[in-house]
C-alpha cells in the first residue's frame, strides 16, 4: 500500500485518511520563555507540574529536524537548548524536575532523561539551520557523552543522538563509543522466534532500542550485525499489527506468556515505531519499511483498533492516549511531540 499524492499544497492520503503538515501551534501554547510544560487538560496548560527534561529534549529532537523552521519554531529550538544546558550538571548528567517557581526538585542522574537530552543535543548539533545552535549543542553533548547509565532505555535515547552527531561528523569518536555501547546494553535478540526480543518484557518507546541496533550497524567497528536490529523491528511490527493498521502494545507492557491488553496504548510507542521504521528504510534501501511509517502516521489519524483520530485538528495537539472508551483528551508535551515526530516522516514518503 503506498500513499497517494495530492495537488501541490494539499495534503497526502494513508488509507483514506487525510495526512496534515506537523502544526507546532500547540507545542507553543505549552511552551513559555523558561522551557515546555509537561500537563495539559485538553488544551490548556496545567503550570503546576512544572517542567521535565524529558520532554524539552524531545522538543529539541522535532524542532531541530523541520526543515526550513519558521522564525517560531527556531525560537523554541533556543528555549529547549537553554533549558537543557541549565539542566546539566558540571559531570554531563542531568536533572529532570523544574517546578514552575523554577526550583529543581531532583538531583542529577543517569535516567531516561540523561538520554533523551544527549538525543536533543545531538539532533540540534547536527540538524539545526543555525550555526550558532549547532555549536552549543555540541559542546553539551560532548560533556553528557562520556558517562554510561545503568538502563538499556536511557542508553537506547543517548545512541540515537550519538547517531544524529555522526551523521554530521562521522570521525567523532565519543559518539561512536557511545553509540556502540547503546547496542551492547540492549543485547542481540534471541534465538526463540515466538520471542526473539532481548529483553524479557516490551515496556515503552520500544521501538527505539531495534533503531539504535540499526544505526549501531553502521559503525565501521564495534557495531552489531544489521539482521539484529532488523529482526527485532521485523518481530516488533508483526506483534503489534491488527488488522493492517497498528495495536501498540499498551501502557502496562507485555511479557511472554501473558494475555497481552489493548489498551491504553500511548502515543510514544507509535513515534518511536515511525521513526525506527525510518531508519531501517534508509539504512537499507528498502522501501517496503515505509510502510511502517505510514501506519504509525494512520495511527493519529484514526486508522487504529478504534477508528478514531488521536489528535485535535483544532489546536494540533496530540491526544494523551488511546483507552477503550476512545482518545483520553488531555493534549499534553508528550503525546504532541509524538504526533509532531510521526507526521514529519510524512514528507519524505515517497
Amino acid at each position: 500500500m503506498t500513499a497517494t499524492t495530492g495537488r501541490p499544497g494539499t495534503a497526502d492520503t494513508w488509507r483514506g485518511y487525510r495526512v496534515p503538515a506537523p502544526s507546532f501551534a500547540h507545542l507553543s501554547r505549552l511552551s513559555d520563555d523558561t522551557g515546555l510544560f509537561e500537563h495539559a487538560r485538553h488544551a490548556t496548560v496545567r503550570r503546576e507540574h512544572g517542567y521535565c527534561t524529558d520532554d524539552v529534549a524531545r522538543g529539541l529532537v522535532v524542532t531541530s529536524r523541520q526543515p526550513q523552521p519558521t522564525s517560531e519554531v527556531l525560537r523554541l529550538a533556543e528555549r529547549y537548548l537553554a533549558f537543557l544546558t541549565h539542566a546539566q550538571d558540571a559531570s554531563g548528567a542531568f536533572h529532570n524536575r523544574l517546578g514552575h517557581d523554577r526550583r529543581w526538585s531532583d538531583e542529577p542522574g543517569l535516567g531516561d532523561w540523561w538520554g533523551r537530552a544527549l538525543w536533543g543535543l545531538g539532533t540540534a548539533a547536527a540538524r539545526s539551520p543555525a550555526g550558532w545552535i549547532r555549536e552549543e549543542a555540541l559542546v553539551a553533548f560532548d560533556r553528557g557523552a562520556s558517562l554510561r547509565s545503568p538502563a538499556p532505555h536511557a542508553m537506547a535515547f543517548a545512541g540515537l543522538g550519538a547517531a544524529e552527531v555522526l551523521r554530521r561528523h562521522p570521525a567523532h569518536t565519543s559518539a561512536a563509543a557511545l553509540l556502540a555501547d547503546a547496542a551492547t546494553s540492549i543485547g542481540a535478540p534471541g534465538a526463540d522466534p515466538r520471542w526473539p526480543w532481548p529483553q524479557p518484557r516490551l515496556t515503552y518507546a520500544n521501538a527505539a532500542l531495534a533503531e539504535v541496533v540499526i544505526a549501531a550497524s553502521q559503525l565501521p567497528h564495534g557495531g552489531p550485525p544489521l539482521d539484529d536490529g532488523l529482526r527485532m523491528l521485523t518481530w516488533l511490527h508483526d506483534v503489534q499489527l491488527l488488522a493492517g493498521h497498528l495495536s501498540v502494545v499498551p501502557v502496562d507492557g507485555w511479557r511472554p506468556g501473558t494475555v497481552r491488553l489493548r489498551h491504553d496504548q500511548q502515543p510514544i510507542e507509535v513515534a518511536a515505531f515511525a521513526d525506527a521504521c525510518a531508519t531501517a528504510a534508509k539504512v537499507t534501501g528498502d522501501p517496503t519499511w515505509q510502510t511502517g511509517v505510514r501506519q504509525a502516521i494512520g495511527w493519529f489519524l484514526g486508522d487504529n483498533d478504534l477508528g478514531t483520530p488521536m489528535w485535535s485538528p483544532a489546536t494540533g495537539g496530540g491526544y494523551d492516549g488511546l483507552t477503550p472508551q476512545g482518545p483520553n483528551l488531555n493534549q499534553g508535551a508528550e503525546s504532541t511531540l509524538a504526533l509532531i515526530a510521526t507526521l514529519q516522516h510524512a514528507r519524505r514518503l515517497p
